[in-house]
């Protein structure tokens, strides 16, 4: 039997993990990344690898079944494993949730430490090998099936063809699929964007004494309804003792980067908790800032005809606003479509459209919920809402007060938010009800600390 060979544009977190699932179906796995990858786990390519990234529940069972005991190894390198509504306090729009059991969870940890957790079970595979330091200039094929991809060499600027037989686009915001199809006779691919102009600023701490282990991480909402530009920051606990702080701005309300100044811009959020904290701790860096936050999403899925061979995945066909938290879960499901597709339908014929439409449809939760935030801040470049969309905010407006008191409400709003289950579940009769009843009781105007967490807070509160 002739020898199998997949390609994979770019070695990030979805490239990565695509590589993972394709070892199982090729007999070679070729990842092509821009970078030369490096033991701490940073990418030149990928400044965005400094700031805040949490793992929600829905991605880190997602990563297990892909890369099993994955996440039990992450927290063993010191990540940390955040239940929601108990270890991770959040003031919506409408005040804080309460304090439960765990419903759900988060992983709290550096980028750089989970892209090198998952950067060595991978590159580990005896199928999979790297080529760095190497950009694509185009893909090998025609309209109907793509068969490889032309590379050049950073340092010798030699280019040469791999031959494939089949290829993976995982190359990120940057991705250029758009042209590389276009080139081959494809028609232009649509694509949608909403752009609130955010801003978002890192700073990381060394946590106080009597926050090391098991303080809760904050999360302050932006309140979409005032006419003020939508501010908002969160404080994550990270391995070796450490708090990644990251604070957002909508247009015409950026954070400032000077640390005075990102001091000051979290004591202007809606509830001063997380400037009370940052006060007490140890800065470890100098605050650094992100601007690239559009929501952009390209409608492969919709490209007739597509060639056989050849998939778009992760950020290269969708990037939300990652202020939100999503794109690593939303990367780690695709690989699961992409794995289940391939057991399904195997690499070819039809097979790459059928995967294509599959990773739409991870990605519509998401999506929804990114451009639907930013759509509500005035500043924001996008389409107008039209009536059933106010409907709809009225809606989640009502669910998000009720989730403040009302336990079931509470569930499924976390559900939804850790993508662990669809939107859909919103409007559940048992969450509409819910809803309905509101929550039964006054909302928390501070966060529900425990008096050993008060003290590090600073202030007196329960």
């Amino acid at each position: 039997m002739p020898s199998t060979r997949a390609l994979v544009l770019g070695g990030g977190l979805a490239g990565m993990l695509a590589a993972s699932v394709l070892a199982e179906h090729v007999d070679r796995v070729t990842i092509i990344d821009r970078d030369r990858f490096t033991d701490d786990g940073h990418r030149g390519g990928a400044p965005q690898t400094r700031h805040t990234h949490v793992l929600m529940a829905g991605g880190s069972r997602a990563l297990d079944e892909l890369l099993p005991g994955f996440t039990a190894g992450l927290v063993e390198a010191g990540a940390h494993h955040i239940g929601l509504p108990n270890r991770l306090l959040v003031f919506t729009q409408s005040g804080w949730l309460p304090r439960l059991d765990e419903m759900q969870f988060v992983i709290g940890c550096s980028r750089a430490l989970l892209d090198r957790a998952v950067e060595r079970r991978v590159l580990a595979m005896d199928r999979v090998d790297l080529v760095e330091a190497a950009d694509v200039v185009g893909l090998l094929g025609d309209r109907t099936k793509v068969t490889g991809a032309r590379v050049r060499d950073r340092d010798t600027g030699t280019e040469r063809d791999i031959d494939a037989d089949f290829v993976v686009d995982a190359t990120g915001r940057g991705s250029k699929a758009d042209r590389w199809l276009t080139a081959l006779g494809l028609p232009a691919v649509r694509e949608d964007r909403v752009d609130s102009g955010m801003v978002y600023a890192t700073c990381v701490y060394r946590a106080p004494a009597g926050a090391e282990a098991g303080f809760p991480g904050l999360n302050i909402g932006a309140d979409p309804r005032s006419m003020r530009s939508g501010q908002g920051g969160v404080l994550v606990p990270i391995e070796d003792g450490r708090w990644i702080v990251s604070l957002a701005g909508t247009r015409g309300g950026e954070p400032d980067v000077s640390p005075e100044g990102f001091l000051a811009f979290a004591r202007g959020l809606r509830h001063p908790a997380i400037a009370d904290l940052i006060s007490a701790a140890e800065p470890l860096t100098r605050p650094f800032a992100f601007h690239g936050t559009v929501n952009r999403r390209r409608r492969y899925e919709r490209l007739s005809p597509w060639p056989s061979g050849f998939v778009v995945l992760g950020d290269a066909a969708c990037a939300f606003n990652p202020v939100y938290g999503h794109g690593m879960t939303v990367v780690a499901r695709q690989a699961i479509a992409l794995r289940d597709g391939l057991a399904r339908h195997g690499l070819h014929g039809r097979a790459a459209k059928r995967l294509q439409r599959r990773f739409a449809g991870v990605m519509n939760d998401a999506w929804d919920m990114a451009v639907g935030q930013d759509l509500r801040y005035p500043a924001t470049i996008g389409p107008k809402p039209g009536r059933a969309t106010h409907l709809q905010e009225r809606y989640l407006d009502r669910l998000i007060l009720a989730a403040t008191g009302r336990a079931t409400v509470t569930r499924a709003q976390i559900d939804a938010y850790t993508l662990s289950a669809p939107m859909r579940r919103l409007l559940s009769p048992r969450v509409v009800l819910g809803v309905l009843r509101g929550p039964g009781r006054p909302p928390l105007t501070d966060p529900p600390f425990t008096e050993a967490e008060s003290r590090v807070h600073g202030a007196d509160r329960t």
